[in-house]
């Protein structure tokens, strides 16, 4: 199949628009602690949609994983262990830096981890991107890219430091920027780890194209076990918090009880991702407890979440031998979506022109940089 590069930006982008939007249906799940829901919604993400979408696209699944190294297997699934715990930490660095600095700092480091480490230790990194002119082309997307996750997180700062101080506090308990920055690091670059669990996975791929699967569905059976290894970290997580916050009852009953959040339910950052602020005492808030509708709404998140890999992988197949540069493209789609989506949903809100400004500035620099790495694959895949 020959590559397609702007066919892959645009799978790229529904990809971002997929992650920048999966927390939207989470909004809609009343009285379960974060780490219920978040483990209902990441088992249809981890588990579910990768075995149905896989089942569905590609031939011989089983024997497909069968046939591949044991050692390919492991290493996928290990790289996928690894940005659970990148995907973990991600709420930690927020509790110490904010949202806008938080988030700028774990996906610049995300992004070019993710992007660059590949074709460094394959050697190939002077060949691929200094030598020829395409490949300054895709460094440059790379520069502007992480330009734009420096705006957008300077943007968001921007408003942090304008709330009131009763507000601000609410938001950023524990500032701490020597830690937060070492924090961001850590999670930046373990979630960085998720590029390399695809990377380990082209024996799978090749092995899969022998079957008769289609080029574009060949990352589907990668998809199975690097996130399956992601299940492993987060749902460790997820079920010691459900033990030590007593909150394990939430996915079976719909009874209230001391540890049920409350209906309006205020999202925080907390150990390992956005946690309520359960109150001393959950029973005095008698709204029922929504079960079935919990799970249809974490489901949908789910799902979501999942198709922003199902995007990547296709999207992948038609950057032809830049396909690591894809890494960039996903991280700058993320921000770009997400940041509509909080305009939407009003987050910015009485945010001043000033930060405005810079928001508008940032996504506006992350659109150009997709389109700038994908005019330097289609350099790259011009004879």
């Amino acid at each position: 199949m020959t590559p397609n590069p702007f066919l892959g930006v645009f799978l790229h982008w529904l990809g971002g628009l997929a992650s920048g939007s999966f927390v939207v249906p989470y909004r809609f799940v009343r009285r379960w602690s974060w780490e219920t829901y978040w483990l209902a919604g990441g088992f249809f993400s981890w588990i579910i949609m990768p075995w149905v979408m896989a089942l569905l696209n590609t031939h011989d699944l089983l024997a497909v994983l069968g046939e591949t190294p044991s050692s390919t297997l492991f290493y996928c699934a290990f790289f996928g262990m690894l940005w659970g715990v990148g995907n973990l930490t991600f709420g930690l660095s927020v509790r110490y830096l904010g949202v806008g600095l938080g988030m700028a700092m774990v996906l610049g480091w995300c992004a070019v981890v993710g992007t660059l480490a590949e074709p460094w230790y394959l050697g190939e990194f002077s060949e691929k991107l200094i030598v020829p002119f395409h490949g300054n082309i895709i460094l440059l997307g790379v520069a502007a890219c992480l330009a734009g996750v420096f705006i957008t997180g300077l943007a968001g700062r921007t408003k942090e430091l304008e709330l009131p101080a009763d507000q601000k506090l609410g938001q950023v308990v524990e500032f701490d920027f020597r830690k937060g920055v070492m924090v961001a690091a850590v999670s930046g670059v373990f979630s960085a780890c998720f590029a390399f669990g695809l990377a380990s996975g082209n024996p799978i791929k090749a092995i899969t194209l022998q079957h008769g699967t289609d080029t574009i569905w060949q990352g589907l059976p990668v998809l199975v076990v690097v996130l399956a290894g992601g299940f492993v970290t987060n749902a460790a997580w997820c079920l010691y918090l459900n033990v030590r916050n007593g909150t394990g009852f939430q996915y079976a009953s719909s009874e209230i009880r001391q540890a049920s959040p409350p209906a309006a339910l205020s999202a925080g950052f907390g150990e390992g991702g956005p946690v309520a602020h359960v109150p001393a005492d959950g029973r005095k808030d008698p709204t029922p407890v929504p079960l079935v509708w919990n799970y249809v709404f974490s489901a949908a998140a789910g799902i979501l979440w999942y198709l922003q890999f199902f995007f990547y992988s296709m999207g992948e197949t038609q950057m032809g031998a830049y396909k690591f540069s894809s890494w960039t493209l996903h991280m700058a789609s993320i921000i770009i979506f997400a940041t509509i989506w909080g305009v939407l949903l009003k987050e910015w809100r009485g945010a001043s022109p000033k930060a405005m400004r810079l928001l508008r500035l940032g996504v506006a620099t992350l659109l150009l940089s997709t389109i700038i790495v994908g005019y330097g694959n289609y350099l790259g895949a011009t004879p």
